[in-house]
């Protein structure tokens, strides 16, 4: 019976004392797309289809005309579509999907995880059809497939991305951790877990992690090009789901020890 009691209060302790750890993350149940974020070409035809989780497609055609290109995004929904899902500094999750460029200009598209301060534009986990495998931006921690495993993206090629947010303490000493992989074919490359650092704390969104009010997707860049060119970028299989921090599962573990001890 000791022992018993004894399992229940570490359980309950260890509870408290990973604070944002256990923070409930959003009940993703849809998506909704944003087209026309960046609008350097406003004559040019998008066109979009949105069956979340299994498919969305964004496709601009004759962007021939003005600046540098278009910026077109969707984000993860809890409320059936109707805005974008926020994020806190404590959530754990993981979010995958099939990403395909298609086309006869030049763009780029991947996952985000973008910051408050930038909701649309910033934290770009990125495929380009010149061939670059990066992420950058926001509060992402730098890393480069195209540099630190020799990736190359293919236009019309389908890879699978994935982002995985481990919150952990949010501190100094242990910061929230961001792990990004590519899947090519049967192999898979991971950055491994890359730590946060502090931000601004002044601001008010928390730190040592993305932050609160973060917003998580995908992105299509098509960039300007000769007349009756066009672009799409075609996300599939998407996969979300909560993570549970290793410090809670470590507990459960123990209490499963415990519990083994106790029938013997």
């Amino acid at each position: 019976m000791k022992r018993l009691v004894c399992v229940v209060l570490c359980v309950s302790l260890g509870m408290v004392l990973c604070g944002n750890a256990v923070a409930a993350s959003p009940a993703i149940n849809s998506a909704v797309i944003k087209t026309r974020i960046w609008n350097d070409n406003p004559t040019s035809i998008v066109t979009t289809t949105n069956s979340y989780a299994s498919s969305i497609t964004i496709k601009d055609e004759q962007v021939d005309a003005g600046g540098w290109g278009n910026l077109h995004d969707f984000r993860l929904s809890a409320d059936g579509g109707t805005t974008p899902a926020s994020f806190a500094n404590g959530d754990a999750f993981r979010f995958a999907s099939d990403v395909t460029i298609t086309g006869t200009g030049n763009a780029e598209a991947g996952l985000q995880v973008s910051p408050w301060w930038s909701p649309d534009g910033d934290g770009k986990f990125m495929i380009k059809s010149s061939g670059e495998i990066a992420v950058f931006g926001g509060r992402l921690p730098f890393y480069s497939f195209t540099v630190s495993d020799g990736l190359q993206y293919t236009l019309g090629d389908t890879i699978r991305m994935e982002v995985r947010y481990d919150p952990r303490d949010l501190s100094s000493v242990n910061p929230a951790t961001i792990e990004y992989l590519v899947t090519m074919g049967a192999t898979t490359y991971s950055s491994g877990a890359l730590r946060f650092d502090q931000g601004n704390p002044a601001e008010g969104y928390g730190s040592w992690g993305m932050l609160n009010s973060a917003q998580v997707g995908g992105y299509f860049q098509p960039q300007v090009a000769l007349p009756g060119f066009w672009e799409q970028a075609t996300f599939e299989n998407m996969s979300y789901s909560d993570v549970p921090e290793p410090a809670t599962m470590m507990i459960l573990g123990l209490g499963s020890l415990f519990l083994a001890r106790r029938r013997k």
